[in-house]
């Protein structure tokens, strides 16, 4: 088994669980091919740090099953917005934090 972690990515982390549970259970190829052609910008992200735990292993992509995909919030960013009579509204930019886990398809 080898994990590949990816912390404070500028990514809301409500989108990307979406594409996180539709990669779970999938062997690692067929989870590379579904994720390129995603229009999501987790999607991307995912992508990426999915190699990276494959590598991290040493295995190749056809050999493993992705064991898990999670996706945890990370700190905000947090912005201001000036308003009306010299008031400011907040702007919450959000993080994640994405781990990825696989393992030897047996």
């Amino acid at each position: 088994m080898s994990k590949a972690i990816l912390r404070h990515i500028r990514l809301s982390p409500t989108k990307a669980r979406l594409v996180a549970r539709e990669i779970q259970g999938l062997n690692g190829e067929e989870a590379l091919a579904k994720l390129e052609f995603m229009p999501n910008k987790a999607a991307r992200v995912i992508a990426k740090v999915l190699t990276s735990a494959i590598a991290n292993g040493g295995y190749d992509a056809n050999e493993v099953v992705v064991k898990s995909c999670r996706v945890d919030r990370g700190p905000y960013l947090k912005r201001f917005r000036p308003r009306a009579r010299g008031m400011a509204s907040k702007i919450l930019k959000p993080t994640a934090h994405i781990y990825v886990e696989v393992e030897k398809e047996s």
